[in-house]
């Protein structure tokens, strides 16, 4: 069965989002026009609507997209049983990750995948870009001893050969974007289909089944997006990330969904794309000039989704996909280096966004993932310039006429203000209370422990977001600043696994962010000291930054964050917890060993 995109609700749907999103920005602009013109109108008060407005229209565009997903029809499209006669190969690009994890998961998911009978159909490619010698041996001995584990289990069932692919570059051109363009130039035309994943993906086989049942029913879906749910975090950060992602996602995702329509987003991984399509359609220039604005892509995906539609190809993102699986930071730190790279990929995309023949959606597409890292700058523009207004207000002019007997009041329009400040805070909060009552309704506050643990789960990560917001605000605007005067952050390789932090490389991390706290108290305090009410709640977590850092990445204890995946464990990801125990206890393969067809076939 196909899913099909009614044109006309996702035009509906697009227009109702940004209707709403430029009306409310419009309004608030309007009403601050009016509070700070009270006192007579300045160039500055101008310039505050103006960032008003872009502020609000931002968080705005958020909202309506959960309310979005809320109203939408969510009927999950029952699972289809045609056979499967297509072949697949799952694509498991690495950079120097820890290989026993890596090639663990592969194994959880062969496992997965025997026990559905799919053998014939899904082919399994490690794609190495690691550039250290000594990790990349590491990689070779754990793939030995993944071929040797997977022999085995093919004795014991269903006696097939195991049907993995390991190759490392020399070079990693291109990044994870050039990794896969090279395995489909080398290998691509043995496969109709391939499931990309990252290192730390983990997918359940009924779900790739899926998959690639509705892409063959489907002869112009070009790719196919899941949304995937965060699995295995243990700190206050990573699990509060956990849980917000589990919670309120799956809804703002229906709601992209439902604005996107064939003309989809691609995140990168867990998705299914179609080889021809993608081969044809997705070889990525090299940007002229230097890093950060020339060079690779690093922000690949929105591009090669853009590309895809452009070409034709449907692209879709389909939020009922259940069994798809990764892992997110652990810290803060973390977070930021992962942010920082994404940064300068979508910014990155000003030199995209006007390539010809993109569908207009992909190019609003390629807007809105710029404007989600330059919106720091607004709102730190939109401080700075209400302390210079209120330093530089004129005094009261009570007899502003000669011999004037009575005095003149100025108008009270502090309730204009208010009332913005209660909307933004509204626009933050409401689309998360909406959803609890709609989980709530539907029964799905079940998985997350009931009512009254969803809503707790909801109120600490309300709190929790609110402190780290500030902090997080800080680095995205050096990763800005960094990118717009020309400093190239590379590829960092991700952290995984323990993201405990001590108190001295918390406060490392973390002390110029303490500085700016300071710097704003104390400028506030001497120039605007009738706003300090509103700037405390972002000082005060600025200045507490390396405790916030150090705290958050400290293991949670109790069952705040409880998620559907703890409720009851996917077995795949219990195979992979497994098969971990039991690789722990024997050492990896010999690197003198050979293992034939280890190599990816041409």
């Amino acid at each position: 069965m196909t899913r099909k995109v009614s044109l006309g609700g996702v035009l509906s749907a697009r227009a109702f989002a940004l209707l709403m999103s430029i009306g409310l920005g419009a309004g608030a602009a309007a009403l601050f026009l009016q509070f700070g013109a009270a006192d007579g109108y300045q160039m500055v008060d101008g310039v505050r609507a103006v960032l008003v407005f872009i502020t609000t229209f931002w968080l705005a565009w958020g909202a309506v997209q959960s309310v979005e997903g809320l109203i939408a029809i969510r009927r999950p499209a029952p699972a289809m049983t045609t056979p499967i006669t297509t072949r697949t190969a799952v694509l498991m690009p690495v950079y120097n990750e820890d290989p026993a994890a890596v090639f663990a998961r592969v194994a959880a998911m062969d496992d997965a995948i025997v026990r559905l009978g799919l053998t014939d159909h899904f082919d399994f490619a490690i794609l190495s870009d690691t550039q250290n010698a000594n990790l990349g041996a590491e990689e070779e001995r754990w793939f030995i001893h993944l071929w040797d584990d997977r022999q085995q289990n093919a004795r014991k069932k269903d006696g097939k050969a195991p049907r993995f692919f390991y190759r490392r570059r020399s070079r990693n051109i291109g990044r994870k974007a050039g990794n896969i363009q090279d395995f489909f130039e080398t290998s691509g035309a043995n496969y109709e289909f391939a499931l990309i994943l990252d290192a730390d993906s983990l997918m359940d086989a009924a779900a790739m089944a899926e998959m690639v049942r509705r892409m063959q029913a489907d002869p112009e879906l070009g790719l196919l997006q899941t949304l995937p749910r965060i699995i295995n975090a243990h700190s206050r950060f990573g699990r509060a990330m956990q849980f917000a992602a589990g919670f309120y996602s799956p809804v703002f995702a229906q709601g992209q969904a439902a604005m996107q329509g064939s003309t989809g987003a691609f995140w990168g991984h867990n998705a299914l794309v179609r080889v021809q399509a993608f081969t044809e359609s997705c070889a990525l220039p090299e940007l002229s000039g230097p890093p950060p604005f020339g060079g690779h892509i690093l922000s690949h995906d929105y591009v090669e989704a853009a590309l895809l539609a452009r070409a034709g190809w449907s692209v879709r993102v389909d939020p009922d996909l259940d069994g798809s699986f990764e892992e997110g930071p652990e810290n803060m730190i973390d977070f930021a280096k992962r942010d920082r790279r994404w940064c300068q990929g979508n910014l990155q995309h000003i030199r995209v966004i006007s390539a010809p023949g993109l569908k207009a959606w992909s190019r609003f597409a390629l807007f809105q993932g710029i404007l989600s890292y330059i919106a720091p700058l607004f709102w730190m523009m939109f401080l700075a310039s209400n302390l210079y207004a209120s330093a530089t207000a004129p005094e009261p002019d009570f007899f502003p006429e000669a011999f004037q007997l009575f005095p003149v009041f100025p108008s009270d329009q502090t309730s204009k203000a208010v009332g913005v400040a209660v909307g933004v805070f509204g626009l933050l909060v409401l689309p998360k209370v909406l959803i609890l009552l709609d989980a709530a309704l539907r029964g799905r506050v079940l998985q997350f422990g009931g009512t009254f643990n969803a809503m707790r789960g909801m109120l600490r990560e309300l709190v929790m977001s609110s402190i780290n917001a500030p902090i997080m605000l800080m680095w995205q605007t050096r990763a800005v600043l960094q990118v717009l005067s020309g400093r190239d952050g590379g590829w960092p390789a991700q952290t995984r696994g323990d993201g405990r932090l001590t108190l001295p490389e918390s406060f490392s991390a973390g002390w110029w962010i303490q500085l700016w706290g300071v710097a704003v108290i104390l400028l506030t305090h001497l120039f605007a000291a009738d706003l300090m009410l509103w700037v405390l709640p972002i000082g005060i977590p600025l200045i507490l930054a390396p405790l916030v850092i150090w705290i958050t990445s400290q293991p949670s204890v109790g069952a705040v964050f409880l998620t559907p995946e703890e409720h009851l464990l996917p077995l795949v990801v219990s195979d992979h917890r497994r098969i971990m125990n039991e690789w722990s206890h024997a050492p990896a393969g010999s690197a003198t060993q050979t293992v034939p067809a280890a190599k990816i076939p041409a």
